[in-house]
């Protein structure tokens, strides 16, 4: 045995431990899903994410309050608009008085320092429940990509501090970042889902808002998991367009993609703990399989190791009240 190289060494006790420690996660780091419905004093458990809710406008205020108290201060926005709102062009999406455009306003009044980011895509007010427009049974780019940019610079108009396109349609975020400046929104932040695989991990997502694609699957635009090059040409190509942060997505499956793209990239990078990674973790847990605690802090924390900068993730409530106790 070589004396002088034993790594134990800085493993000996938790101070030593915290002292070397080459990533730290912060709430700073995190971002929190809210699922926004119509109505008032609404609130409905999604069955598929135990614990997780989706709130009428009035209710998720409140909850907005709360989570800036507890020191979150970023917000992504989801909305469900009902049946009779929805056709193939997502005309809805644009309403000044939409569901989504009410909740960035309500946000941004009662809680000016929160962040604000939406969801920029067409499949919540799709007829057919895709992220594009459909035209003979295919989605269409080009055409889809002009609605995108009405519905981004619907959501400057209303105070969304940070826009965030997951459609997967090229040339989105170029188009998406004119429209913003000519219309004076310079300082309105684009986050680009630039590496979204066609994943299965997406269900209860897709359970909760009720946006399932009506026909076929979203293999045209969402990327192969079997890629990798092609999620960093992606990346590569929205940051030339103007993305201020990349997306990758779903998370875990994928940190190879997160390192991959951590180490090409001028902007921030992150990453997306998604709906399916959330419900597998309550399920074990509810079995007492695994210590959910512990294996909520480890998944955050293998997202700051693989080099994210910033984490979407639905235990983000779970992480402050963990963090009290355990500093890393």
């Amino acid at each position: 045995m070589n004396g002088l190289k034993r790594p134990r060494r800085l493993r000996v006790n938790q101070s030593m431990r915290d002292l070397v420690a080459e990533n730290r996660l912060s709430l700073n780091d995190l971002i929190t899903p809210l699922f926004v419905i119509e109505g008032k004093g609404q609130e409905h458990e999604i069955p598929s994410m135990p614990g997780y809710f989706k709130q009428s406008l009035d209710l998720t205020i409140e909850e907005v309050k709360k989570l800036y108290g507890m020191g979150l201060k970023s917000v992504l926005l989801f909305v469900q608009v009902r049946e009779s709102l929805k056709d193939n062009k997502g005309e809805e999406a644009m309403n000044a008085e939409g569901l989504m455009q009410q909740t960035v306003r309500a946000i941004k009044s009662a809680v000016p320092q929160m962040v604000v980011m939406t969801d920029v895509a067409l499949d919540p007010y799709s007829s057919w429940g895709h992220d594009g427009i459909v035209q003979d049974g295919e989605v269409v780019n080009d055409p889809t990509v002009e609605v995108l940019a009405e519905i981004a610079l619907s959501h400057a108009h209303a105070g969304a501090d940070i826009v965030a396109p997951s459609d997967m349609m090229d040339g989105r975020i170029a188009a998406i970042r004119k429209r913003l400046d000519s219309e004076g929104f310079h300082n309105t932040g684009i986050m680009s889902y630039s590496v979204k695989y066609a994943s299965s991990f997406y269900g209860p997502f897709r359970d909760a808002l009720d946006s399932k694609p009506g026909f076929g699957d979203k293999k045209t635009y969402q990327m192969n998991p079997a890629n990798s090059i092609e999620g960093v040409k992606e990346a590569l190509l929205d940051i030339e367009e103007g993305a201020d942060i990349v997306m990758v997505k779903p998370g875990l499956p994928y940190l190879d993609m997160v390192l991959r793209v951590k180490e090409v990239s001028e902007v921030p990078v992150s990453a997306y703990h998604v709906s399916g990674e959330y419900a597998m973790v309550k399920a074990a847990a509810e079995k007492g399989w695994i210590d959910e605690d512990a294996v909520i802090l480890e998944s955050l924390l293998s997202f700051k190791r693989a080099g994210a900068d910033l984490i979407a993730t639905y235990f983000s409530r779970d992480a402050v009240r963990i963090l009290k106790n355990t500093e890393l």
